[in-house]
């Protein structure tokens, strides 16, 4: 699973990097399901856990930190397996196992439970540790990406879903998708986040990061395995398994937060997400943004995110 070498090979320290406002973030490690996870953490107070999506890892979720912990919760931000400071394993990259290493944290972190927040496949994982471990998850908020049985439907039925979504068909080839997303210093990943984006474009700084965070050895190979899985399934029992799984509502209340520009989850493909949902559902819709709101416009997704933690009777 060793990606091909590369003359731009980074160390893992590059992810512990600090967030906005001079506040001191912590890093540390914490095991959960047979692996070990890099987490940041800022704040006291009931947990909030953010889960990254792909070309990213926990960075994308530094605004959020801030404004979480000077709102009176604990906020922690995880690198997924296979990302980040987190474990590079040979396997477990199918979403029930992610999921599993989700609620893992949350316990390791000695918590009861946690609202979840997540961005396209960490939205995912979200979903999917809502529904296998409802007991573990307070609150559940998800943008950029549709319940895992939407998605599966979107990605068979819908040809415009299946061609925004080319990207995970180009990750099905072996070796080719690793040494694209390495190459010329991680390249791809930064033309990537620009073109998933709306008008207001990721700066330089954050580009750095994450082509910096992809080249760390290993990591494109393990950013991929997913979609691998979660394509090569959909004709496979295992996939069948999952998705009769996925059948069990959610029972937690939901924020689901979507970028009207998306081009990569189409809103059509998102907004029957709550179908899946037997509690207080509440859908939101970003008017200007793109693939990720909580970056684009972090003033604006956290305010919708901490008054919906807030509010006692979330509405439907």
């Amino acid at each position: 699973m060793t990606d091909p070498a590369t003359p731009w090979a980074q160390p893992a320290s590059v992810v512990r990097l600090d967030v906005p406002g001079g506040e001191e973030v912590t890093h540390r490690d914490v095991a959960a399901n047979g692996a070990r996870f890099h987490i940041a953490e800022l704040g006291e107070g009931p947990l909030v856990l953010l889960l990254h999506g792909f070309p990213q890892f926990w960075w994308t979720w530094r605004h959020q930190l801030v404004t979480l912990a000077d709102a009176g919760f604990r906020a922690v931000a995880m690198d997924l397996r296979g990302v980040g400071g987190s474990d590079r394993t040979p396997r477990g990259y199918d979403p029930a196992n992610l999921a599993l290493d989700v609620t893992g944290v949350i316990r390791s972190l000695g918590e009861p439970d946690a609202a979840l927040v997540g961005h396209d496949l960490g939205g995912y994982l979200a979903w999917t540790a809502a529904t296998m471990r409802p007991k573990l998850v307070r609150r559940l908020a998800v943008t950029s990406m549709p319940h895992p049985r939407r998605w599966r439907a979107a990605m068979l039925r819908d040809p415009r879903q299946s061609a925004a979504s080319a990207h995970i068909w180009g990750f099905q080839r072996p070796f080719v998708p690793e040494r694209r997303l390495t190459a010329d210093e991680g390249a791809l990943v930064g033309r990537l986040i620009r073109e998933w984006s709306g008008p207001r474009l990721p700066d330089e700084e954050a580009l750095e990061a994450y082509r910096k965070a992809m080249c760390i050895p290993s990591t494109a190979h393990c950013a991929v395995e997913p979609y691998r899985w979660l394509v090569r399934s959909l004709a496979r029992p295992d996939g069948f398994q999952f998705n009769r799984r996925m059948k069990r509502p959610v029972r937690v209340p939901t924020l689901h937060l979507h970028g009207s520009l998306d081009p990569v989850l189409r809103t059509r493909s998102a907004a029957g997400s709550g179908e899946y949902v037997e509690a207080p559902y509440r859908w939101r819709l970003f008017d200007g943004l793109g693939h990720f709101p909580h970056e684009e416009d972090p003033g604006a997704f956290s305010t919708e995110l901490i008054n919906w933690l807030r509010d006692p009777e979330p509405d439907r």
